[in-house]
């Protein structure tokens, strides 16, 4: 059942809508749970399409499982999807920054109010979203220090191999899982691949996590595989950032995920033009590389990579 949950008047006859798919249990009696999957609230980050896809193939192969209600959004920002944009075109607007919204207000805040009214009430949230074009990302769920009892348990069962714990200080309250979080709606941001692309293997794991949550929750009987043992971090010291000196064309050594240990090369800033080295990019410490720079410009102190520490890495 495809559903418009909110909707505004363009120029030119045109019409804004933001839809979502509702897949009802066969038994009446098994709908009293729901699960929210989020996704496209910045419209260059691509990833969360491939998921709502498959998480929707897979129920309608196995509906019998099904025990609860599940409501796909998968493009809270039509507009900046088709024209690939991160913000809402023509309103120059980060729509992850103009939550709870106002239903009396103007064209972005009536969405929002209208989005955040739907959802609420939902007994999980999962809002997907993609790194920039810049850098990828392995499968995380990153949460605010505010409501980490609640949410840690849920995306332990969510099949990544990274849990960030921000400070709270750190979190926007304008963010739709701030909004829904402070109001009684678990919330849980869903971070993985490269804007503008879509990695498959980490859409495979995240829908198999979503699988994992559902079984936890009573909401789906058929098989499931094991969730992967994710790695916590509550501490900002836990993790490293790495920028560069200088800038060039960046040439990585290393894959993704790889435990390095301190001093080992993660890659050069080359200037093709002389043929120098500018400089090689090490690793301050032991850990993991959990982030890379994917897109080869960069200028001086642009974002190369982050690492968890060994001793947070080991646990």
């Amino acid at each position: 059942m495809i559903e418009t949950i909110a909707q505004v008047a363009l120029p030119v006859d045109e019409v804004l809508r933001i839809k979502k798919r509702r897949i009802l249990p066969n038994d009446r009696k098994d709908r009293k749970k729901r699960i929210s999957i989020v996704t496209g609230i910045h419209g260059d980050e691509l990833e969360g399409q491939y998921v709502c896809f498959e998480l929707s193939r897979r129920i309608e192969a196995q509906k019998e499982c099904l025990k609860g209600i599940v409501d796909i959004y998968p493009a809270m920002n039509p507009l900046g999807i088709d024209s690939i944009t991160r913000g809402i075109p023509a309103f120059d607007l980060d729509m992850n920054r103009i939550f709870p919204g106002n239903a009396e207000g103007n064209m972005t805040e009536s969405l929002a109010a209208n989005i955040l009214k739907d959802i609420s009430g939902s007994d999980v949230v999962l809002d997907i979203h993609a790194s920039n074009i810049y850098l990828t990302e392995i499968p995380q769920i990153r949460i605010s220090r505010l409501h980490k009892e609640k949410l840690v348990p849920l995306a332990e069962r969510c099949n990544v191999d990274f849990i960030w714990v921000h400070e709270a200080s750190t979190v926007l309250e304008s963010t739709f899982a701030y909004s829904l979080n402070s109001t009684g709606t678990p919330c849980l941001v869903a971070e993985m691949g490269v804007g503008m692309r879509i990695t498959k293997e980490y859409g495979d794991q995240l829908v198999e996590g979503i699988f994992n949550l559902m079984d936890s929750m009573g909401m789906w009987t058929g098989d499931t595989a094991a969730s992967r043992k994710a790695i916590v971090s509550e501490d900002s010291d836990d993790v490293c950032f790495l920028n560069a000196a200088a800038g060039g064309l960046f040439i990585p050594d290393v894959k993704h995920w790889e435990k390095l240990q301190k001093g080992d090369r993660i890659g050069r800033i080359i200037d093709p033009l002389s043929g120098a080295v500018l400089q090689n990019v090490v690793s301050p410490v032991d850990g993991i590389l959990f982030t890379i720079r994917d897109y080869p410009i960069v200028d001086e102190g642009s974002l190369i990579g982050r690492l968890l520490k060994k001793e947070v890495a080991s646990v």
